[in-house]
Formats: C-alpha cells, sequence, structure tokens
C-alpha cells in the first residue's frame, strides 16, 4: 500500500490503451490544478492589496508581495507547462515541496516584517493554507502527491517550531499555560503537536480516500475504453444498449418490431481472391467496408454482421424508427452510387473491384439476444431477413445492383423516400429460395 502511495500503481494489469487514458485525465488536472491555484493568487493579492495593511507602514519587511509574485511567475510557468504537454514526475514533486517550502517561509517572515519574537509567527493563521495546498494536490486523483505535501508540511512545521524552541535559548518562551498562550507570544507545546496531527490526519484521510477514489477511477477508465471498442465491434445502438442495460442481458430475450434489412455483397469476389494475393484480397475488402459502413451509419442503419465480403444491416430493429424503409431505400441508393464511383475509380488506376450487389426487405423482426452463457449476439431473426437475402443473390439473374419489393419500395414512398433514378417494376418475379413469385422494383441497373 505504501509503495502504491509513494510511487503509484505500474498498472502492470492494465492494457496500455487504458493506462493512457487515465495519464490523459491525469494531464487535464495538472491544467485544473494550474487554474485553480491562478484563480487563488488573483484573490489572494485582490484582497491584500485592496484591504487596510495590518502592519505598520515604516515596516522595513513587507515579504508577501514577494511571495505572491514568486508563486505567480511559478504558477504561470507550470501552467503553460501542463497545457503544452505531460509533466514529469520530478516536475510535480519539486512543485509540491516548492509550495509548501514557500508558504513556510512566508509564515516565518512574519515576526521579521512585525518585529515579534520568532513564536509570533505560529499563531499566524496563514497556516491554513496548509490544508488548502494538501487539498489542492488531491485534484490529480494520485494520493503519492497528497502525502508528498502532507509530510513536507509537517517537516516545514517542526522545523518553524524548533527554531522557535532552540533559536533563542535565553527566551524560549515555553508556556503550560493556556490563557497565557492565548493572549501573548508564548509557545504552548501541546498546541503544535495538535496542528501537526491535524495535518497529519487532514493528510492521511484525503490519501486514503484518493487510493478508493484512484480505484473507482481506474474502473471507470476501463469500462470506458471498453465501452468505446465495444462500439467498434457492435453497432452504436447495440453498444448503447448494452451500456444502458439496467439488468444483465440473457439469451432468449427480444423484441418484435417492424424494420428493414439491407443486404451488400461484392459480386464475384471469391473469384476475385483466387486471382490476387491475399493482402491486395483483405485491402479490397477493407476499402469496401470503410465506404459502405459510413453510408449505413449516415442513414440510421445498423450492422448486424459482416458475412466475409457481405454485408448486414438492419434499420429500426436495434432502435424503433418511423422512416426505417425510407432510410433503408435512402442508404442503398447511395451504397450503390459511391460504390459504382470506386469501381470506376479503381479502373482507372488499372486496378480491378467487383461490383456491389444490394437488397432491402421490410417487415416484423424479432429482434434480441442469442447465444449462450460464454457469447452473445445480438440479431435479427424474421421473414424480411431471409427475403432481403434471397433478393440480393436475384441481382445475379438480373444483372442489376439494387432491388426491393414493392411493398417496401411503397412503404418508403410513403415515409418520404425520392428514387434517384428511373426505376423498373418486376411484377411476379421468380425468386430462387421463396415460396411465391414477389413483385420486385429494381432501384439500380
Amino acid at each position: 500500500m505504501l509503495k502504491w502511495i509513494f510511487y503509484g500503481a505500474d498498472g502492470g494489469a492494465l492494457p496500455e490503451r487504458v493506462r493512457s487514458a487515465i495519464r490523459d485525465q491525469q494531464d487535464r488536472s495538472e491544467i485544473l490544478i494550474g487554474w485553480f491555484q491562478l484563480g487563488v493568487l488573483v484573490l489572494i493579492g485582490s484582497l491584500y492589496f485592496a484591504a487596510p495593511k495590518t502592519f505598520s507602514e515604516d515596516a522595513e519587511f513587507a515579504p508577501v508581495p514577494w511571495a505572491l509574485a514568486t508563486y505567480l511567475v511559478l504558477t504561470v510557468i507550470r501552467l503553460v507547462w501542463a497545457h503544452l504537454g505531460r509533466l514529469p514526475d520530478w516536475s510535480l514533486r519539486l512543485s509540491v515541496v516548492f509550495d509548501m517550502m514557500l508558504l513556510m517561509g512566508l509564515i516565518w517572515s512574519f515576526h521579521l516584517q512585525y518585529m515579534q519574537p520568532a513564536s509570533f509567527y505560529l499563531k499566524a493563521p496563514t497556516v491554513l493554507w496548509v490544508f488548502i495546498f494538501i487539498a489542492l494536490r488531491a485534484l490529480r486523483f494520485e494520493a503519492r502527491f497528497v502525502v508528498l505535501a502532507g509530510l513536507v508540511a509537517v517537516a516545514g512545521w517542526i522545523l518553524m517550531v524548533l527554531y522557535v524552541v532552540f533559536g533563542d535559548p535565553d527566551n524560549m518562551m515555553i508556556t503550560r499555560d493556556y490563557v497565557t498562550y492565548m493572549t501573548s507570544n508564548a509557545v504552548l507545546i501541546g498546541a503544535e503537536v495538535e496542528k501537526i496531527f491535524s495535518i497529519l490526519m487532514v493528510t492521511g484521510a484525503i490519501a486514503l480516500a484518493l487510493v478508493r477514489a484512484k480505484n473507482l477511477l481506474v474502473r471507470a477508465v476501463a469500462e470506458q475504453t471498453a465501452a468505446q471498442d465495444l462500439s467498434r465491434f457492435f453497432a452504436p445502438e447495440i453498444a448503447a444498449r448494452i451500456k444502458a442495460s439496467e439488468q444483465e442481458i440473457h439469451a432468449g430475450t427480444g423484441e418484435v418490431r417492424d424494420a428493414a434489412v439491407l443486404y451488400l455483397d461484392m459480386r464475384g469476389f471469391t473469384r476475385f481472391v483466387a486471382g490476387t494475393t491475399p493482402d491486395r484480397a483483405m485491402g479490397l475488402l477493407s476499402e469496401y467496408q470503410a465506404r459502405m459502413v459510413p453510408i449505413v451509419h449516415k442513414h440510421g442503419g445498423s450492422i448486424d454482421k459482416f458475412l466475409g465480403d457481405g454485408i448486414m444491416a438492419t434499420f429500426g430493429a436495434a432502435a424503433p424508427s418511423d422512416t426505417y424503409a425510407a432510410d433503408a431505400l435512402r442508404a442503398l441508393d447511395e451504397a450503390v452510387a459511391a460504390a459504382q464511383r470506386w469501381r470506376e475509380a479503381c479502373e482507372a488506376e488499372g486496378q480491378a473491384c467487383p461490383r456491389v450487389n444490394g437488397s432491402v426487405a421490410t417487415g416484423p423482426v424479432l429482434f434480441g439476444a442469442v447465444g449462450d452463457e460464454t457469447r452473445l449476439e445480438y440479431t435479427v431473426i424474421g421473414d424480411a431477413v431471409n427475403r432481403s437475402a434471397k433478393f440480393e443473390e436475384h441481382n445475379k439473374v438480373l444483372s442489376v445492383a439494387a432491388v426491393t419489393d414493392l411493398g417496401t419500395y411503397e412503404r418508403a414512398l410513403a415515409q418520404g423516400f425520392e428514387p434517384s433514378s428511373v426505376l423498373r417494376n418486376l411484377p411476379g418475379t421468380t425468386v430462387a429460395g421463396l415460396a411465391e413469385p414477389v413483385d420486385l422494383v429494381v432501384l439500380a441497373s
């Protein structure tokens, strides 16, 4: 525990990306500390110069302006440094030590300013700023800097007391009378021990709270990072659903919704893979997905799964929508156009790119989690899933790029869809795998 407090957790059990996120949080805390210190300086400086002076105008020594100016310069340097990049540990430790020593030096100088015995400074209310300086280090969520500030404060105060006790052996001014202590410059050792004990107790309490808070911070950052990674493996709507679930998600729970199912596929990709290098094949697949996925997301779709060179997406399943059919056809329309531009660009560079097919079907689907206790997956089940897949395969028979059924098309029109090209109706089309003929609409040739 002590090693953790003084040197910090090495984070060996955490992935580097989580440790990096925690360091980023701490870097932002350093900026917050700097601005807080600057605000305190402005407040104290304003009060000091505006309030009537509590010492004689004839005093030859006034340390407060010098201390404030020094602290201001160092605070500005530290703040600029924190904005420019990460502050190294040695600078943070040095800052803690210097801040506390500057405060102790200021308190020590009061007996010179007011021309009083050294014991005079032990009663200065400025000692309360010790607790502010200690608490300020808590903003970084690292107990070691709080402990360092507390120990430096205790060491400094002990030296201040020893200076009073042994600085003038002929006039130690030690008393055991509380009234005498309160009404004179006499020193009450018990009172000074109480101050030291209070500093230690406050330091310990804040450090202990920070140890617990740091654990919570690590867990929060780890969960946030995991949630961000989760969003890369799941559609944003699915990730949000998992994160917001108040109960543990189990297989076998689902909801029936009206939704649209979109299929995209690269025609002839298998033949293309056979005639090219693995790197080229995977690079092409990655480029294809990088072009198609943002289009699906743009129109409110959720990627359900990647099927080799195929993409299955849903609209209105993960999150209910009143325009699911229109959104799906808009996405298909834009995806086919983007794929054609991509294919033309590839051919201009002397490289072959397979053609992209697409299809959409709508209807009631069952949306829920499937799998077992070791692995779960959100998916959709229903006739619309099967019909969309069959429509996509029928593109090859028709030698077209995108089709849907008449019911889906009319539903999309009612929801605000506007086709980008002249369409072709194919009533009573026999589609392999479907029991009855279907009225198809060709969306793109």
